[in-house]
């Protein structure tokens, strides 16, 4: 967390202890192992004695977030900050069943993936997708990943092996440890090659199994529907994409939700997603615009689309239109 919040503040040329107004940290208490973690974090980030905020989701809403703290005046520069600790985790799928509904779904003592693999068939059914279809998402991301500096060990995509039918472990991220901070300011503050936030958007399906949508990403479609909108854009307008794919068919799933099933592949996922790069957890949706923000500033583009989720067993997620140039 250290490493990253000043790789962010030298980046951005702000000094955290009088410039920056506020900080906004992404952790769920229970998967950190401690309760009130935001406590644990103003030392790391150099936030002492600073307004922290807490979000327990994934790192896009705390993005978000910050842009709500600028936008009502609140604050005029703001540090986001989501990380993965998930080498701390010895049980992370008995951690994520707490998610699920206590009387008529923990019950069952699933583990969260099983959904993923639910999930998947009523995708591929609805959409005549198939599973060679999701493989060579898998093997193109990691492909694209060799190709980054942030990724510690690009490995080629593994031999696939049964996961939850029919998904496979070659189609599965694997969890890793890692950071993620941004620093986000209003167009005063901001420096001449910060990248625009020019729309946002979050939503949720159904908390229950039983209700929620399976064959798509309701989610995603009403988020991305909500940033496109503000930001006053058509999925035409994306020269560049960066979804969620912790399981290879959930960037199918969230290019159709985001209109962008056209999207020439080598403009998606270019970092090689958490398929590449490694499942951040908590950071998973900052990686990704994280991302963006590179591809943008060095000319690749000039309108990109980020897009997270919060992961197993949720459907919420959340969308930015990002904008250089």
């Amino acid at each position: 967390m250290f490493a990253a919040a000043r790789r962010a503040y030298e980046d951005a040329g702000v000094e955290p202890r009088t410039e920056v107004d506020s900080f906004v940290a992404c952790s769920e208490d229970l998967e950190e192992g401690t309760s009130i973690f935001d406590e644990y974090v103003p030392d790391q980030l150099g936030a002492v004695q600073r307004p922290v905020h807490t979000i327990a989701s994934d790192g896009l809403f705390g993005l978000v977030t910050g842009a709500m703290l600028i936008m009502s005046g609140v604050a005029r520069t703001v540090a986001v900050e989501a990380h993965s600790k998930a080498s701390d985790v010895v049980s992370l799928g008995a951690i994520d069943r707490f998610a699920l509904d206590p009387v008529l779904n923990r019950p069952l003592g699933l583990h969260p993936v099983a959904l993923a693999g639910l999930e998947m068939r009523a995708f591929l059914h609805a959409t005549g997708r198939s599973a060679e279809d999701c493989a060579g998402v898998a093997e193109r991301n990691r492909r694209h990943a060799a190709a980054n500096p942030r990724v510690a060990d690009a490995r080629p995509t593994p031999a696939p092996r049964p996961l939850a039918d029919p998904l496979t472990t070659d189609q599965a991220a694997e969890p890793v440890d890692g950071c993620v901070v941004v620093v986000l300011a209003d167009a005063e503050r901001a420096g001449s090659d910060a990248v625009t936030l020019d729309g946002a958007g979050w939503s949720q399906d159904a908390p229950s199994l039983e209700s929620r949508v399976w064959e798509r990403a309701a989610y995603a479609e009403r988020a991305v529907a909500d940033a496109y909108r503000r930001a006053g854009v058509e999925p035409a307008d994306i020269d560049l994409a960066e979804v969620d794919d912790r399981f290879a068919y959930k960037q199918l799933q969230h290019l159709d939700a985001a209109g962008l099933e056209a999207l020439d592949p080598a403009r998606v996922n270019p970092s090689g997603g958490a398929l590449g790069e490694g499942d951040l957890r908590e950071a998973n949706g900052l990686a990704r615009a994280l991302a963006c923000v590179e591809r943008l500033r060095g000319g690749d583009g000039r309108v990109a689309l980020a897009l997270g989720w919060r992961g197993l067993p949720s459907a919420s997620g959340a969308a930015v239109v990002l904008r250089h140039g």
